[in-house]
């Protein structure tokens, strides 16, 4: 009886969840119960999301910090429930005194937030009761707006652009960055309803999928860069610039569109007292924009999609004293390129990007605002990673509010691939340990090991960005290495192609790559995502025969991570074994690796990479002792 006592405790302590299901939140489940998803990790034959047409016109007129508003809204509600309110985000609320933030703020952030002039549902015009501090606001209907109909709205606003800039606001007196500008629709869904999260400055953003088109009034030699296609650029550019602009579009190289020359000149826009640039974008999840007559202007383009040779705009818009923007345009090809091509591999969804000077290092649809450095490394390992968030959130629709690990973890993942062929392996390797996993792994208070399944939406700091970051994308490059690079793309892909344009859960990526993989990978979710694991591996013990070196590696942290299984010889040459999360599958906490050896083994050691050990001293075992030993 003993043995299989031993074995039954065994199993329990090594985690043997093959066959576990994942933890599922009440709501989560309905949802599936409904219908509207599958265990399968595909969209449910009742899935639905609601969607909407905004036509904003905005009139900004520099040094005057405050921007004008108007915009018609036709939402349709494809739910199959009769609508009696809508909520509405209003972001830049969070500006105002008394809003509930989770970082101080200065003076020069604050403004007296968004101001609702009128508002209209259908032909009537309706009192708006200011929300106050809140960043939303639900409003009743005078009539119930019935499933698969539609609702038309209007409003007019304004609100002061803020002194310091964040993720939007004044650049400097004649530039601004305009973000999270007009009030919209927030999101409804199939498991939490109404999107009625606060926003603290520190979570970021879920927005449902809708057509644009954008008017910017803006003064004579403004220049306005946004999200979409620019639709009248001979309307607002004198020809030799709006030349410029459209040879760019078809060519490798940079072309300077605008030059600090040529804005010296006062000539680059159509001089007429007020100019009205015309954008339109369709099916995306916000709009952005710029509007200075101060940044100089860059442009290029690069095929994204090898198959039909379709090409993307890539454009910067910079002060000219900022070097490091000068060869922006072509770090931006180079990201396009590379994520187009390689991990994820789905080739960029949009006609354009452009990269902003400003200081947020902070992505939109179509749009980066980016801080200038000395370091040209570091500003395109900045553009590169927000330049990825068009993949994640933007093409997949996630809610980061919530789930920030399956945006931001995502995106730091394929940070360090890229990097690894922009710097190499050990470089690569080397930052990543430094900005992505360092802080965590070396801080052993109880917030870090929090479950990365967590809501962000309930936590902060440390907790919070690490979760999002660092640990979820070493929880997603140990599934590389689990599955296989072939398998692992190939599941990514048939999730990003059964997701995007909707609103993902992890519960649905974590069943697609279990149905796109063919593997029941709920251990390894179980393991990394839902557990309050972290690494720290240790040699346990080392049995030698003239032939075989069996070396036993306990698993104190947790997570299943890979490791290299360094053998040094005495005759000082050295073998390296390497071990995917594979090893613990069986057993969790355990595990035995038998490397064959033709020589006498001096000292066998543990090296994790980028899964850095938390306690390195457990990680080296040396032959003349017999037993593990502290380097």
């Amino acid at each position: 009886m003993k043995p299989l006592i031993l074995a039954f405790c065994l199993a329990i302590l090594g985690g043997t969840v093959t066959a576990q299901g994942l933890y599922m939140p009440r709501n989560v489940k309905q949802a599936y119960q409904k219908g509207t998803r599958s265990l399968d990790g595909r969209p449910g034959k009742n899935y639905w999301q609601n969607f909407a047409r905004y036509n904003i016109t905005i009139t900004a007129t520099p040094p005057n910090r405050t921007i004008r508003g108007t915009e018609e809204i036709t939402y349709i509600n494809n739910s199959p429930d009769t609508l009696r309110s809508l909520v509405f985000k209003l972001i830049l609320n969070s500006h105002k005194p008394g809003a509930v933030r989770q970082s101080p703020a200065s003076a020069e952030y604050m403004t007296s937030g968004i101001h609702i002039d009128k508002y209209t549902e259908g032909k009537n015009d309706k009192i708006w009761r200011d929300a106050g501090n809140a960043t939303q606001r639900q409003v009743a209907l005078t009539q119930p707006l019935m499933p698969h109909d539609s609702i038309k709205l209007a409003f007019e606003w304004h609100y002061d652009v803020s002194k310091e800039s964040g993720r939007e606001g004044v650049l400097d007196s004649t530039t601004f960055f305009l973000a999270y500008f007009y009030p919209r629709v927030a999101v409804m869904d199939d498991y939490y309803g109404w999107d009625r999260t606060t926003f603290t400055e520190a979570q970021e953003f879920y927005n449902d999928f809708n057509d644009y088109t954008l008017t910017v009034n803006v003064p004579k030699d403004y220049l306005v860069w946004a999200t979409g296609d620019l639709q009248n650029a001979a309307e607002v550019l004198q020809p030799t610039y709006a030349k410029r602009l459209s040879e760019s579009l078809q060519t490798d190289s940079i072309i300077h569109v605008a030059t600090l020359a040529d804005l010296a000149t006062k000539n680059v826009t159509t001089q007429q007292p007020v100019n009205s640039w015309k954008w339109k974008a369709s099916y995306v999840p916000d709009m952005a924009l710029c509007i200075s007559n101060q940044y100089v202007w860059d442009a290029s383009s690069v095929v994204v999609d090898k198959k039909t040779n379709r090409r993307s705009s890539v454009q910067a818009a910079f002060l000219d004293n900022a070097t490091d923007f000068h060869e922006m345009v072509g770090f931006g090809r180079h990201a396009l390129d590379w994520f187009s091509n390689n991990t994820p591999g789905v080739p960029y969804p949009y006609s354009k990007t452009t990269i902003v000077q400003g200081f947020a290092d902070m992505e939109y649809p179509m749009m980066v605002n980016d801080g200038s450095t000395n370091d040209l490394n570091f500003s395109r390992f900045v553009a590169e990673h927000e330049i990825a968030h068009t993949w994640f959130p933007f093409y997949m629709g996630i809610n980061e509010t919530r789930y920030g690990f399956m945006d931001e973890g995502w995106v730091t993942a394929f940070e360090y691939l890229i990097s690894q062929a922009d710097l190499g392996n050990d470089q690569a390797r080397q930052n990543f340990q430094l900005f992505r996993v360092k802080g965590w792994i070396k801080d052993p208070s109880a917030e870090q090991d929090l479950p990365i399944i967590t809501p962000a939406n309930v936590l902060s700091g440390a907790a919070m960005g690490n979760n999002e970051y660092g640990k979820a994308a070493l929880g997603y490059l140990a599934l590389k290495e689990l599955l296989g690079d072939a398998d692992f793309k190939k599941s990514l892909l048939e999730f990003m192609a059964r997701w995007h344009g909707k609103h993902p859960t992890p519960w649905d990526m974590f069943y697609s790559f279990n149905n796109a993989s063919g593997k029941d990978l709920n251990w390894f979710w179980s393991n990394w995502f839902f557990s309050n694991n972290y690494i720290d591996l240790a040699i346990q013990n080392v049995a030698m025969t003239p032939t075989l070196c069996s070396v036993t590696i306990q698993n104190i942290g947790g997570y299943v991570a890979p490791t290299d299984v360094i053998v040094t010889f005495t005759d000082g040459t050295s073998q390296t074994v390497h071990q995917t999360p594979a090893i613990w599958q069986a057993n969790q906490r355990l595990a035995i690796v038998k490397i064959p050896v033709k020589k006498k083994v001096a000292s066998v050691r543990l090296e994790g990479g980028i899964f850095m050990d938390a306690d390195e001293q457990n990680n080296v075992w040396k032959g003349n002792t017999g037993r593990p030993a502290r380097p």
